[in-house]
């Protein structure tokens, strides 16, 4: 019997598909009008694998939901004639540590949103070397005289 199993593991294989995962994708459009708005649902939603599509036009917002690669509904959109169409470049407010940090404030986000912009705190090495300056042990020791 483990001869056969063998056989059957190795050379018996049914080759599987890859199947994309459920996700949302946000992408930042401007639409002036309801025909802009249609044409852009229509060209996303035909899609494979698209089960949602949401526009908020005020925001210039197009959010899509379903088993779809980012890279084809931006490519998609952008077909459309839309082509300064990109990824949506904001996100809440409450999500970034510091959202007052330069290069993270935009004026022409929405209201509660900022730029996507990783800020990263100081590293504690460069505490450590300012710190080893001066020594509580000999006081006589300080390394900037």
């Amino acid at each position: 019997m483990g001869a056969l199993d063998y056989l059957i593991s190795n050379f018996c294989t049914v080759p599987r598909t890859k199947t994309k995962a459920m996700q949302t994708v946000e992408i930042k459009v401007k639409m002036d009008c309801d025909g802009c708005e249609r044409k852009v649902r229509n060209a996303v939603a035909t899609i494979k694998g698209v089960k949602t599509v949401e526009i908020n036009r005020k925001q210039s917002r197009v959010t899509v939901n379903g088993c779809v690669d980012p890279n084809k509904v931006l490519k998609r959109v952008r077909r459309t004639g839309k082509k300064r169409a990109e990824f949506w470049p904001y996100v809440p407010q409450y999500v970034v540590a510091n959202p007052h940090a330069s290069g993270v404030y935009d004026k022409k986000a929405p209201a509660g949103y900022v730029k996507n912009v990783q800020t990263f705190p100081a590293s504690s090495e460069t505490e450590e070397k300012f710190m080893s300056f001066f020594s509580e042990d000999n006081v006589n020791a300080c390394s900037i005289m």
